[in-house]
């Protein structure tokens, strides 16, 4: 792993009003949209810290979830060594979810996630919230609520540190050739 970078993204310094502007775009569309006491789900893990900030915030249940079986790189990564049970200490059927991840970048994860939540159930609406976006997408997936939207170049993604003080990087990856 290489150093970090966020020179060229002041924007990025700044997590905490990151999240105080993703938590009122949330206000915005659980008003707009009629979304009666949604539930909180966080993916494994950047996206369960910011899921427990959103679930205070809106005094909502929080469910948690670890995708690690369905991920569709499974077979060629192997197990993480600490993969966790998924939470979710309610039902979701006929329920509107807030799915929680850090960042989106190729959409993956939210499939994965996708999958996972159907066999707990069947949710009324399942809407994304993601702290930033980056448009590097493999998969039609789009956030409902994001805070911000970036471009990196190539060699560079987002790193979300916690869970105490959230922090948003963009790290240069290593060039191992």
């Amino acid at each position: 792993m290489g150093a970090t970078s966020n020179q060229q993204h002041p924007e990025l310094a700044d997590t905490p009003a990151l999240i105080s502007h993703l938590l009122d775009q949330i206000n915005q569309l659980i008003n707009t949209q009629a979304l009666d006491q949604p539930l909180v789900i966080g993916i494994h893990t950047g996206g369960v810290w910011l899921a427990k900030a959103i679930a205070e915030h809106l005094q909502a249940p929080l469910g948690q979830l670890d995708i690690a079986f369905y991920r569709d790189d499974f077979s060629k990564n192997g197990l993480h060594p600490q993969v966790s049970p998924s939470s979710l200490p309610f039902s979701i059927n006929d329920r509107h979810l807030l799915l929680v991840d850090d960042v989106l970048m190729s959409g993956r994860t939210v499939r994965a996630a996708m999958n996972e939540l159907f066999d707990f159930g069947r949710p009324a609406s399942i809407k994304l919230v993601t702290l930033c976006s980056v448009n590097q997408r493999e998969l039609p997936i789009q956030a409902d609520v994001c805070a911000l939207a970036l471009d990196l170049e190539a060699g560079q993604y987002l790193q979300l540190d916690g869970p105490e003080n959230l922090k948003l990087s963009i790290i240069e990856q290593a060039n191992h050739e």
